[in-house]
């Protein structure tokens, strides 16, 4: 037996025409007009000759398009009667439709000229009971609720809504509301019980009441907050208005005049005068209380605390400036020398053209960390008499924070270039540029580009930051920008900057660096006095050669600190004994403080087989060796590389390989070898990309050392680029590339002949101790490499005899036939 309050059902004993709705739902009791399109035209003709009644059924919005047409539409819809076909007020066609009743689908009985389904009516049956009238009792209050907050609803709506009494024709009735979504619609059509349909409305309208409950108090609140700030607007004027009647009003005169005092003693740029005149007219009829007041206040004390014309600079003196760069920096005679000459230029142009603008050019310091770049122009600043300050870059990826950012912005300020003069307080500052290689850029910006207006002498002198919008002259400003390397700075950024290269220092000079500079720093900072400690000299090297490997200074710094925070921690654990007699650091000092060494002289440990060569690299920590190593196995003709080799230096390596193979038959190597035998080649550190054609002689030696069983010279290192026909050419870096290779104990340098030039750059010292072997073909290289008698042969590699063995000896050049291998 079926539940009172479901719905009778009656067999289907028709069909009807069907006329599908797209977002459109049509409930019983209510009347609906409908769009009349063509698809729909055929059944709503067809329709008015069947009694004016069709099936109203609205489209599945899950439904796939392709899908046939009775699994695109819902199960539920309604009987509905067409009241009238005609045009719209709109000019459109459409017609008027009556619901009449639930209609369930069944079987489609005809899908052309328009559809035909069967159906079964539902209609609303319940048995009024307290709990029924009950619950319309309540899903009237909470309809009328709603209707009194929503504003526009007219009294006859409501007096209609209170006057149904059908539980069912009230639940549809309410279906029409503008919050209802179409799925909720849906819903409700689908509810056949008809108390669960007036739970459904009940939950629904009071869900919407405490959304307008909530959306008044918000509305009142910000009604309110307009009153309150209209009030005390009124209030203040008024309190003016009284102020000034009793002579008390002075408060922001008293400031205009101060900031109008300040814009005068500034000495502003004509186009600046005019700008900072119209702002403060401005400001002078603007209410205090006003945000667009404090934000053209911020504005003009920015005008008046810019030093738009205030030199410090003292005449350059070429004396002076060399004795402050020799008490600053030891070593670095050459940087010093262009310093000097840059400075000299200067100090001519500004006697001989005293009528014109002298601008200044811009000097690039690039060289490895700590070799005292952001040091010298400390040093430049203060033997010219000149502020410094100092602008980092690196990480700057927001155009913004160099040119300004635009009034218009909450919190909007200057670019950091203004900042920077401002707080140095003058307009000829030395203002360093740190990091400039790792500017970066993204969707805000390139700074790079902005960059180039800063430091090209020509423009800079009409600079104009976003937030200021007048020009300001940047052509006083000594621009010194700091880098590792040039190769990520813009060509057109390199092209405006006076590129000065800083190499690594020699062990001598972190000697005297250290004992000038880095002990009695490091002195001070671990809380001794100098003559608490004598730091020997043994064990200064000791520090540079076997804990540090570097081309600058900042690790030295650091093991020197390490070692007397050693001797502080003595000091203060035996206080008996401390003063008495000063803490000698020797050699067994250092040790004991710092343990095992580091670093120490691998290249005589690791060139101990055949297929082994030393090599010199460049980084932007400055010069290095690495060990490039060849193996031959037996196996078919193939070439590996590994070590995270680039492209260039994977085409060396196949030159280096072609060359070896041509020369064979000079080198005592079997013209098979080659096609019988793999070759490996790897450069050890593989997590470092490596790239670059000056290790192609270094590949090509040990390659022939693999084939020919020599071992390569222990004290020996190279550089340079080959070709097919065995030439060397030139390479860059050759300076940084050999103080590295002095750092790490290397007694000869193999270089192409054309790069013998660059050897008058290296410091004497280190020329005297090294022996360099220029060279302009790859016989060169393997006649001053390659040791003359085998320390091993490839026949000892692959398990030769004995006898082969001796035979292999006797003839140190032979070459090891397929056979033996």
């Amino acid at each position: 037996m079926e539940d009172e309050h479901v719905s009778e059902t009656t067999q289907p004993i028709q069909t009807l025409p069907l006329i599908p709705l797209d977002g459109v739902v049509v409930f019983p009791y209510t009347v609906v007009t409908v769009p009349l399109s063509e698809e729909i035209e055929a059944a709503a003709h067809a329709a008015m000759k069947e009694g004016q009644l069709a099936l109203l059924v609205a489209y599945r919005r899950d439904a796939p398009s392709d899908a046939p047409l009775a699994l695109r539409l819902h199960r539920i819809g309604v009987v509905a009667r067409i009241e009238q076909i005609g045009r719209l007020p709109n000019g459109a066609h459409g017609m008027v439709v009556r619901g009449l009743v639930r209609a369930e689908l069944c079987e489609q009985t005809q899908d052309r000229p328009y559809p035909r389904f069967r159906y079964i009516e539902h209609h609303d049956h319940t048995e009024r009971t307290d709990e029924l009238e009950q619950l319309m009792t309540e899903v009237h209050a909470a309809i009328d609720a709603v209707l009194e907050l929503r504003p526009g609803i007219p009294q006859e709506i409501r007096n209609f809504v209170r006057s149904i009494d059908d539980p069912g024709h009230l639940a549809d009735n309410t279906g029409y509301s503008p919050d209802y979504t179409f799925e909720e619609r849906q819903d409700l059509l689908e509810t056949l019980d008809v108390v669960e349909r007036l739970r459904k409305v009940l939950a629904f309208y009071r869900k919407q009441l405490a959304l307008m409950d909530i959306q008044a108090r918000l509305r009142q609140e910000v009604q309110d907050a307009a009153a309150r700030q209209q009030r005390e607007f009124y209030l203040r004027q008024q309190l003016r208005a009284i102020q000034k009647e009793l002579g008390e009003d002075t408060t922001e005169e008293d400031e205009l005049a101060e900031l109008r005092e300040k814009l005068e003693a500034a000495n502003l740029t004509p186009a600046a005068r005019k700008e900072a005149d119209r702002e403060l007219h401005r400001l002078s009829r603007m209410n205090s209380a006003s945000p667009e007041y404090q934000m053209v206040r911020t504005y003009l004390e920015w005008m008046a605390e810019l030093p738009w014309n205030k030199t410090t600079g003292a005449p350059i003196d070429i004396a002076h400036t060399r004795q402050v760069l020799d008490e600053d920096h030891y070593g670095l005679h050459a940087i010093k020398e262009r310093i000097l000459e840059y400075l000299a230029i200067q100090q001519r142009r500004q006697h001989l053209m005293k009528e014109e603008r002298v601008r200044e050019p811009i000097l690039a310091f690039v060289g490895p960390p700590g070799v005292g770049k952001t040091s010298l122009g400390q040093s430049i600043a203060r033997a010219l008499g000149r502020q410094f300050a100092r602008m980092s870059l690196g990480g700057v990826r927001d155009e913004a924070e160099l040119r300004g950012f635009r009034r218009t912005y909450i919190g909007s300020q200057p670019g950091r270039l203004i900042q920077e003069l401002r707080r140095a307080g003058t307009s000829d500052p030395v203002l360093l540029l740190d990091e400039i290689d790792k500017l970066g850029h993204d969707y805000r910006g390139d700074p790079a580009a902005a960059l180039l207006e800063v430091l090209d002498p020509e423009q800079n002198d009409t600079f104009t930051d976003h937030y200021l919008n007048v020009p300001f002259d940047l052509s006083k400003v000594l621009f010194i920008a700091t880098a590792n390397t040039m190769d990520t700075v813009p060509p057109a950024l390199r092209d405006r900057m006076e590129v000065i290269e800083l190499s690594g220092y020699t062990g001598d000079e972190k000697v005297h660096i250290a004992q000038r500079h880095l002990i009695p720093k490091q002195l001070r900072a671990n809380g001794l006095r100098p003559e608490e400690v004598i730091f020997e000299e043994e064990a200064l090297r000791i520090l540079i050669h076997d804990y540090t490997r570097e081309a600058g200074v900042r690790n030295l710094e650091r093991q020197i600190g390490a070692v007397l925070r050693k001797v502080t921690r003595r000091l203060v654990e035996e206080p008996s004994g401390a003063g008495s007699t000063p803490v000698r650091i020797d050699g067994a000092f250092v040790r004991q403080a710092l343990g095992r060494p580091r670093f120490f002289n691998e290249a005589r440990e690791r060139i101990d087989q055949p297929g082994v060569a030393t090599g010199l690299v460049w980084t932007p920590s400055g010069g290095d060796i690495v060990f490039v190593e060849a193996s031959v196995v037996e196996g078919s003709r193939e070439l590996r590389l590994t070590g995270q080799l680039g492209d260039v230096m994977r085409e060396s390596a196949e030159a280096a390989l072609t060359y070896v193979r041509s020369r064979a038959h000079t080198l005592g190597i079997d013209p098979h070898f080659f096609d019988r035998h793999a070759i490996h080649i790897h450069v050890p550190g593989g997590a470092v990309p490596k790239d670059g054609p000056s290790a192609g002689i270094t590949m090509a030696t040990a390659l022939a050392s693999a084939a020919t069983g020599r071992l390569v010279r222990d004290d020996v290192a190279m550089t340079g680029e080959i070709t097919l026909r065995g030439r060397v050419l030139p390479v860059g870096g050759v300076k940084e590339k050999v103080l590295g290779a002095h750092r790490a104990g290397i007694g000869t340098i193999i270089l192409p002949r054309r790069n013998e030039v660059d050897l008058d750059d290296l410091p004497s010292d280190v020329r005297e101790a090294l022996t360099f072997v220029p060279v302009e073909t790859l016989d060169e290289v393997l006649a001053a490499a390659l040791l003359p008698h085998p320390a091993a042969t490839i026949s000892n590699l692959f398990g030769a005899t004995p006898q082969e063995t001796h035979a292999s000896e006797e003839t140190p050049h032979a070459g090891v036939t397929p056979g033996r291998a």
